[in-house]
């Protein structure tokens, strides 16, 4: 391969274990949605009967009843920004690896993490992350996390304005600054206009073009070892899908430690803390609880399906991680890396709807995250969000802010933005935990992936030279013993708290 890409190899069904493992991931992320699903569901025991926010407290701006599948696709885009992408592809170079985190963590993780984050705050009037913090971690980790949150959130505005103008302006010929220009004007329409007004109407078109970027390259995947029996004006190129499956060997070029760095690169398409701040602006659309799982799991399910086929399709196309690594290299963004795949595999249009796609799911995360805060930034000073000045009151010196970041160097703050968006993922299913726990219910499909990101951060905090630069062994040591007490810690607590904190709405 001499790390070039295998776009072009030798005959049909050459690795069809590689193409049965590609199939078999597909649908045990299908299937865990439909059996793991139901078991969570049981758990948090959604009910038909009681009054959601959206009914209860309607104000025709944030609190609005929309149909299930637009709100769907509005909680799928507003997750789905960069992350599953541009981190799948960086997480395989890892090797194969990163395929099973991206199923298991979906499934075990991320959609335990996303409903019950997400229906937690439906049982409370729609509160935002930092407020079920607060509830059931202490006033100290409100406040905490309220910072933290609002920082997260800007900054993913930010990033997935300016990522997206980059992508932009060679397309079109307009400077990167017109672009982020053009992209906060939207983002302001979409932060203080009512939900339904921009968000409701524009998201099923952009959904149209996300589905058209994941369908074309899962439809090449698909077809691609039966490249000799197709007509010829499909140009399907014939390729090994999936070779060289040596799931547990590190593959990274960079020899970068697989735990915890894999686990921290792929957080969107897995777990990521990030969907928590999200899952409350769809937690004041919702008509009946029973529509919690295809929103909030459902979504998750969808998001980790495309995490999983961009992360496929990258170590297909390169035959290797090593070969993916040079691609990626020397500050080569993986938006190049996912150019040259489309270009290969879908010629020029399919490459400019992919890109396309690629454009649209950060700047529709970019919408909610700001939107967000706004309403963060309401909770904390107790502010009625249904007149228009009120918002405005809040969005202008928000966008002025944003602005303000977005001519900045942060290339420094936002590594560290991997290892403090999965330890707010583990703060969120702590919480979680402790909720059912005074429910006296099982807590365990929170509690397990808590206690697993906690020792992957807290890990990867010890061992980091850029951190504490501990040992691999003593890292490992004081990893386990913080999470051990951080796990009692939380069950004690879950079991002193009172049965009847749910707000009647």
């Amino acid at each position: 391969m001499n790390g070039q890409p295998v776009h072009e190899m030798a005959g049909p069904f050459s690795n069809m274990n590689g193409y049965c493992y590609f199939i078999l991931g597909i649908l045990v992320l299908a299937a865990g949605y439909f059996t793991y699903g139901r078991v969570l569901e049981r758990i948090f025991r959604p009910d038909a009967s009681r009054q959601t926010p959206a009914v209860a407290c309607t104000d025709g701006v944030d609190y609005v009843v929309m149909p299930r599948w637009r709100v769907f696709l509005i909680q799928l885009l507003n997750i789905a920004g960069l992350g599953p992408i541009f981190g799948a592809v960086m997480g395989v170079l890892y090797g194969p690896a990163a395929l099973l985190w991206i199923v298991f963590g979906c499934i075990l993780g991320g959609m335990a993490h996303d409903y019950f984050s997400g229906m937690i705050s439906l049982r409370h009037k729609g509160e935002n992350l930092p407020e079920i913090l607060g509830r059931y971690l202490g006033s100290q980790a409100q406040w905490i996390s309220r910072a933290v949150c609002i920082v997260f959130s800007v900054l993913v505005g930010v990033v997935f304005a300016v990522g997206p103008a980059a992508i932009l302006s060679p397309m079109t010929g307009w400077s990167v600054s017109a672009w982020v220009w053009i992209i906060f004007g939207y983002y302001f329409l979409a932060t203080i206009l009512p939900i339904q007004a921009i968000m409701g109407k524009v998201y099923p078109l952009f959904s149209v073009a996300l589905i058209i970027m994941v369908m074309g390259i899962l439809g090449v995947m698909l077809l691609a070892p039966f490249a000799d029996s197709m007509p010829a004006w499909m140009h399907l190129p014939r390729m090994e899908v999936l070779p060289d499956l040596d799931f547990f060997h590190n593959r990274h070029p960079a020899d970068f430690p697989l735990f915890p760095v894999m686990f921290i690169t792929i957080a969107c398409g897995a777990v990521s803390g990030f969907h928590a701040t999200q899952s409350p602006l769809m937690a004041r659309c919702l008509k009946t609880e029973r529509e919690g799982l295809p929103v909030f799991g459902g979504a998750m399910i969808t998001e980790g399906i495309i995490a999983f086929i961009w992360a496929a399709a990258a170590l297909t196309f390169y035959g290797s991680p090593e070969a993916l690594g040079g691609a990626t290299a020397n500050g080569k963004a993986p938006a190049l890396a996912i150019q040259t795949i489309s270009e290969s595999w879908m010629g020029s249009v399919g490459s400019i709807l992919v890109m396309i796609g690629v454009v649209i799911l950060p700047i529709s995360t970019g919408d909610g995250a700001l939107r967000v805060t706004r309403l963060m930034i309401a909770d904390c000073f107790k502010l009625s969000q249904e007149q228009l000045s009120r918002r405005l009151m809040i969005a202008i010196p928000l966008f002025a802010a944003a602005i303000a970041v977005s001519s900045m160097d942060y290339a420094v703050i936002w590594q560290y933005f991997g290892w403090a968006n999965q330890l707010l993922a583990a703060a969120t299913l702590w919480a979680v935990s402790i909720y059912l726990r005074s429910k006296n219910r099982c807590c365990w499909p929170a509690a397990a992936p808590a206690a697993f990101l906690s020792l992957v951060v807290f890990q990867y905090l010890f061992s980091s030279p850029e951190m504490c630069g501990f040992s691999e062994e003593a890292s490992l040591i004081a990893s386990a013993l913080l999470t051990a007490v951080i796990g009692v810690l939380c069950l004690f607590r879950g079991s002193g708290l009172e049965k009847a904190d749910e707000p009647s709405l």
